[in-house]
């Protein structure tokens, strides 16, 4: 593989992590309600989603969310469900001033679960992923490629998106941006409930038929 085709990829998958999205709103809430640390375990998790997206590309399954169409739909059917279950958990945390004191250490480290769950999921229940690199990875990825090399791009387009997101994760929980965040936290929690439910609501509009 040469420095080109890998800096291709790499150029590309930066793009695509930077692009807006549900998982930005999910790295938002673990990052604003419980800490920088669940911020990080959130986006790591959310790496390790789009690592094993890359990986099954590589090794061809990613050609199934292209040729059967139902079995890309079962998922995403269930990644919208997902993202309603998660609007619903942001609209009563709206409602809620209850926060996680630092010395709960039990209740830390279920929010920690909690954040990495839910940054994994997020990436998992989201077929186009598969068509992303399916595509992506079309454009550089040889026959001749060895599964050295393939790794080395799976592991570019994890941690791409893992050390972006952490970066979201940090700016998100700075000292100048954090109290302005919790002042607003109702309101972020509702904006972020109906962006969920839009995103989830345009996923089923193109799957399911309409009456």
């Amino acid at each position: 593989m040469t420095f080109t085709a890998w800096l291709s990829v790499a150029v590309i998958c930066i793009l695509g992590a930077m692009t807006p999205g549900p998982s930005l709103a999910v790295v938002l809430r673990h990052s604003l309600h419980q800490s920088r640390r669940a911020g990080f375990a959130c986006a790591l998790a959310h790496g390790a989603g789009i690592g094993f997206y890359a990986v099954i590309t590589m090794a061809g399954l990613g050609i199934l969310f292209q040729t059967v169409p139902a079995f890309r739909n079962i998922v995403s059917v269930m990644g919208a469900l997902y993202l309603i279950w998660l609007a619903v958990r942001a609209w009563q945390a709206a409602g809620s001033s209850a926060r996680f004191a630092s010395g709960q250490g039990g209740l830390q480290a279920q929010t920690m679960m909690q954040a990495v769950r839910d940054g994994f999921m997020i990436a998992f229940l989201n077929p186009k992923i598969a068509l992303f690199f399916l595509a992506l990875f079309s454009q550089f990825v040889s026959p001749e490629f060895g599964w050295g090399s393939k790794a080395l791009l799976a592991f570019t387009a994890a941690a791409i998106d893992a050390v972006w997101y952490c970066l979201v994760a940090v700016g998100f929980s700075h000292g100048a941006v954090l109290p302005w965040l919790k002042r607003h936290a109702g309101m972020i929690e509702r904006l972020i409930a109906v962006l969920f439910v839009l995103v989830a609501g345009r996923v089923l509009y193109d799957i399911l038929p309409v009456f």
